[in-house]
């Protein structure tokens, strides 16, 4: 670890010599690499409190702010998981980082996404395999990488809790999910995802931290938390840079966001 931040440390003027430090959104100069700047950092829009500790729905600020607020909804039908997540909700500015992450194949900014999930994760204690929402091989083929998978990678590192990149497969193709209902969305995805049988024995009994880089109506990672549950995983909980969540951006006072038929599944 000291000897990659040594060397990290010593090559970072060529690096920066040979590729200005510029924000991913804009195009500004920056002082260093791997961030935004000030005015593009002002874009994201962040999750505020009080807010649902399961699923992130804000609450009125007559509710206090203790960190074990539910919502009515999640009382009244509890999701499978304990907590999702988010470290930006999904409007212009993150969309904007999404698709160049993803579609722009600029892999680099894992290391900016990730930066930005890891402190609002809570403290993960005990062991935690870190699993990321898996593409199909052929969109693997195509795409040449998975960006749930990068995404976990970083988290992994920075927490000190094990990668299981491959835990979860797509063993059915399924269609671009943008553009669809959420219903639509279930149905694509029904019998698409599994437990790995190479990974059945580390799941049973363990805790999951899913990893996906938007997280739009919850299909996917429904579908996810059906086969970690049918593997036998004791505690999941959902981490993504980007959430969909209308209500919170009209919390937040943020406006003009809007999904526009782009394919923000996997």
């Amino acid at each position: 670890m000291l000897r990659s931040a040594s060397l990290a440390a010593v090559t970072a003027p060529v690096i920066d010599l040979v590729f200005p430090p510029r924000c991913p959104l804009c195009g500004d100069p920056l002082a260093r690499q791997g961030g935004l700047c000030v005015a593009c950092w002002g874009r994201l829009a962040i999750p505020g409190d009080p807010a649902c500790a399961l699923c992130q729905r804000p609450l009125g600020e007559e509710h206090g702010d203790d960190g074990h607020l539910i919502c009515a909804p999640c009382l009244a039908s509890p999701p499978k998981h304990e907590g999702i997540t988010a470290a930006t909700l999904y409007n212009d500015a993150s969309r904007d980082l999404v698709l160049a992450f993803k579609h722009g194949r600029r892999v680099g900014l894992a290391g900016l996404l990730a930066q930005l999930i890891v402190p609002r994760l809570p403290e993960l204690d005990g062991e935690w395999l870190v699993v990321p929402v898996p593409l199909h091989r052929w969109r693997l083929w195509r795409r040449g990488f998975n960006q749930s998978a990068l995404l976990a990678a970083r988290i992994a590192r920075v927490t000190g809790q094990a990668l299981a990149v491959d835990a979860l497969v797509r063993v059915k193709q399924t269609p671009p999910l943008g553009g669809l209902n959420r219903r639509a969305r279930a149905v694509a995805l029904s019998g698409a995802i599994a437990a790995s049988p190479r990974w059945a024995s580390r799941l049973k009994g363990t805790n999951v931290l899913l990893v996906d880089d938007v997280m739009t109506s919850g299909a996917t990672t429904d579908a996810c938390l059906r086969a970690l549950r049918k593997a036998g995983a004791a505690r999941i909980r959902i981490a993504c840079f980007a959430r969909v969540l209308d209500e919170a951006l009209d919390a937040a006072d943020r406006s003009g966001t809007s999904l526009d038929g782009t394919d923000t599944g996997p």
